[in-house]
């Protein structure tokens, strides 16, 4: 008589969270102001005024935009302000910074909006090997999250894990 097979990890507590499932599609863009610059060097803001006004805008829409400038060059703050404000309407969000910033930021926010109940008492595993832009500071929030609820918090894939943390008893 053959014993029955029974699957332990489907009828385990243990819960995976895979950061890539509540990443947000949509074209990543870096807007670089450096063009606008006279000899990608000074802001002339007459001239970098002109260039806003006739940009088009709409090009942005259902994207996430980081504005920064690549060029040596001391920009005001007005000017990365001045982009940001006509790319708002359209975007569905921009930072002034790098697309690592863009990551980071786009994650605190979504992290920040989780229900995690379903991870309450229970052993959790932050699922490994991305595929997606995920930033390292993602994983930190993700922690910070889940740490007051759950029993205890690994890293990796369910065959081979790094134990984070363990709620004490």
């Amino acid at each position: 008589m053959q014993k029955e097979i029974i699957n332990r990890v489907t009828n385990s507590p243990l819960k995976t969270f895979d950061l890539e499932e509540i990443y947000p599609e949509g074209e990543r863009v870096l807007f670089d102001v450096k063009d606008w610059l006279f000899q990608e060097l000074i802001l002339k803001e007459t001239d970098f005024r002109e260039s806003v006004k006739n940009h088009d805008w709409a090009q942005y829409k259902n994207s996430f935009v980081a504005v920064m400038c690549s060029a040596d060059a001391i920009i005001p703050s007005w000017a990365f302000m001045l982009v940001a404000a006509q790319i708002i309407p359209f975007a569905n969000k921009v930072v002034i910074g790098n697309l690592e910033l863009l990551e980071t930021i786009i994650y605190q926010e979504l992290i920040g909006f989780l229900d995690l109940k379903d991870f309450a008492n229970k052993p959790v595993i932050i699922k490994g090997c991305a595929e997606k832009p995920i930033p390292d500071s993602a994983y930190a929030f993700l922690i910070a999250k889940l740490q007051p609820t759950a029993k205890s918090i690994m890293f990796g894939e369910a065959c081979s894990t790094v134990p984070l943390y363990k709620a004490k008893k």
